[in-house]
């Protein structure tokens, strides 16, 4: 299969489905994640063009660790729109990686860049069939199925329809998290105002967060104020209902870490059989 992960900028594949698209590759499956944004704006210290090529250099390693295909767009942080353009321009590289399985933003989220992507990729989804639109590219047959990775806003709520266990995916989310030194060392503690330690042993602990047992309640870990570890592990105590009904009872309120996925009308219906192909996990 062919997935695609659309993000807007250089950490939001890697953070929100970034263990799914590991598991893809385990798999032997094709996995393409593509940045709309090419990190211009994510730094408080470098400049735009020195950030840029840092943040290409970290997003290589990033497609090293995971096998997977990582493209970059030229579009400034900041500054993406859902203009006709750029719709085609999405149009076309959709039609070229012909996915199967489309994972992107919902255009309701924090970020203007994220919803931006969120509203292209539903005013390209139609499209993608339609022959005399952006013809210099073959269209495809059939639309892709799309769905939106985990956001927090809640008009409308964000709903866990795909559930999935990252237990084992924990510590490779963690590599990738590692790898993004100027993002998760640098820009966001300076966004936050957070001290970062200086030592390998104490990013590793910063990282995690906290130190999450089979004996941490849901409760300890979503008052858990940062963390990446945490992050995962907030994903699955949100939807521990969603577990427990996909795992069962025993296997689903042991699960630590998690990622989450929402349904999109836009593209290809997610049949039972779909369901069953694309996320066997």
């Amino acid at each position: 299969m062919n997935i695609l992960m659309i993000g807007a900028h250089q950490d939001d594949n890697e953070f929100r489905c970034g263990g799914l698209a590991h598991k893809y590759v385990k798999l032997g499956h094709n996995v393409t994640f593509l940045s709309m944004c090419n990190g211009s704006g994510g730094h408080h210290i470098l400049t735009p063009a020195e950030t840029v090529a840092t943040r290409a250099k970290e997003s290589a390693k990033v497609a090293e660790l995971l096998g997977i295909t990582y493209d970059v767009w030229d579009n400034n942080d900041c500054s993406l729109v859902a203009d006709l353009e750029t719709r085609r321009r999405l149009i076309r590289y959709i039609r070229k990686v012909n996915p199967d399985l489309v994972i992107s933003h919902r255009p309701n989220d924090y970020h203007a860049d994220h919803r931006a992507v969120g509203q292209l990729v539903q005013d390209a989804s139609y499209m993608l069939i339609v022959p005399h639109e952006c013809p210099d590219v073959p269209a495809m047959r059939k639309m892709p199925v799309i769905m939106y990775n985990e956001d927090h806003f809640t008009n409308p709520d964000f709903a866990g329809d795909i559930v999935l266990d990252m237990d084992d995916e924990n510590d490779i989310k963690l590599e990738i998290a590692k790898i993004n030194v100027s993002q998760v060392f640098e820009w966001l503690p300076y966004t936050y105002g957070e001290e970062v330690p200086e030592g390998e042993a104490e990013r590793w602990e910063y990282l995690k967060g906290m130190n999450i047992t089979a004996e941490t309640t849901d409760e300890e870990v979503m008052a858990a104020k940062r963390g990446y570890a945490v992050r995962n592990a907030k994903t699955a105590a949100r939807f521990r209902k969603e577990l427990i009904e996909r795992y069962g009872e025993e296997r689903g309120s042991k699960i630590r870490y998690a990622e989450a996925f929402m349904l999109c009308e836009y593209g290809e219906k997610l049949t039972d059989e779909l369901k069953a192909k694309f996320f066997p996990f």
